[in-house]
């Protein structure tokens, strides 16, 4: 049986390209080499892709299959897994690409992309869903230039201390705590260099912060929860720094140190957010758990991490199922998604369904 040749994207024009660079690496090492045969593409911050160092082109060849053009010589693409964190590759484009070319690729589609992406109409289909989220407002940059006043009265209504995210992106980047009035807006500023809204969230009170990887697609299943403990004071939160940066941020427990009862409800609730937000094939579900109460669903990332000390692959190795398994599952579970769409009428003509026929 011949090899699958897998194209891995990294890179990208985000804010996380170097956290996505890091993640490809354990990908591309994980990666069954019986299996698959992995083309490494690099998307560099100027949006242009490279393999090998050379410029590299996606198009379609005399069969209508995808190929990457590379240095003149042409290399059929079998799956793609886009290991590109945050804009321009976890927000639906590059799925919205690879629809167009039809080609298979690991997470979530171009729907499940966006609304991952964006927090604010994540949250609101969340909230719609009965998934209890933190209390929260959607800025739009053009707002706050205009009305700073009447966010600074919605912000009161929420509460201090906040948090202040940019609304699609991820790993902490233009994240910021605010205790007080007085800091609010250079928080929303710099919020604002990486998007053009951001969302601000009531802060939950000394939070348990509980992870759920989510693996599947019609029929998904849950992790063992796992808990990360920021090494406070110094990190106040699990920010950019205590994840990437100090080799002693934070502690990563697996599995998590809650009630066994707790570790239950997170992982059902992690499979509900999952659906609601018509997700498939992979994503990490985030929970705030308050001390003696709530259980809040902090957020969804539908390409978490794969960095050494990510908590997706991590989870699910303790859950039973190795990295090297987990990225055939994922692949798996592309070539699953990708045959099934394949199997719907594209083309509708005189009253005959017509699938992949020319009307002409």
């Amino acid at each position: 049986m011949s090899r699958l040749t897998l194209a891995v994207l990294y890179g990208g024009r985000s804010g996380e390209h170097e956290v996505s660079c890091v993640s490809a690496r354990n990908v591309v090492r994980a990666a069954d080499p019986d299996r698959f045969s992995v083309v490494e593409v690099f998307i560099a911050p100027d949006g242009r892709w490279w393999v090998d160092g050379k410029p590299v082109w996606l198009r379609l060849d005399r069969m209508g299959k995808a190929v990457l053009v590379v240095d003149g010589r042409e290399v059929s693409c079998d799956v793609v897994f886009p290991v590109l964190h945050g804009t321009y590759g976890e927000d639906g484009t590059v799925q919205g690409l690879l629809e167009m070319v039809n080609v298979p690729y690991v997470g979530a589609d171009v729907l499940g992309s966006a609304v991952g992406m964006d927090k604010g109409v994540q949250k609101a289909l969340l909230r719609d869903a009965g998934l209890p989220v933190v209390p929260c407002v959607v800025v739009e940059g053009s707002r706050w230039e205009r009305d700073p006043a009447g966010v600074r009265a919605q912000v009161e209504n929420l509460g201090y201390p906040c948090f202040v995210k940019p609304t699609r992106l991820g790993s902490s980047v233009g994240v910021h705590r605010v205790d007080r009035a007085e800091t609010l807006a250079e928080a929303v500023r710099d919020a604002l260099r990486y998007d053009l809204a951001v969302i601000v969230e009531r802060a939950v009170p000394d939070p348990v912060e509980v992870e759920v990887s989510v693996l599947g697609n019609d029929d998904p299943v849950a992790s063992v929860p796992g808990e990360i403990r920021p090494a406070r004071p110094r990190h106040l939160f699990y920010d950019y720094e205590a994840k990437y940066v100090d080799p002693e941020g934070a502690e990563l427990v697996i599995p998590a140190e809650i009630p066994r009862e707790r570790a239950e409800e997170v992982r059902g609730l992690a499979l509900r957010a999952f659906r609601a937000l018509r997700l498939c094939g992979m994503a990490r579900v985030d929970f705030l758990l308050e001390r003696e109460g709530a259980v809040y669903v902090s957020e969804v990332n539908t390409i978490p991490g794969f960095t050494p000390i990510s908590m997706y692959p991590k989870l699910w190795e303790a859950s039973g199922i190795p990295y090297r398994e987990l990225i055939s599952r994922l692949v798996d579970l592309a070539l699953e998604r990708w045959s099934r769409r394949n199997a719907l009428c594209t083309v509708y003509e005189g009253g005959r369904r017509i699938r992949g026929e020319d009307p002409r």
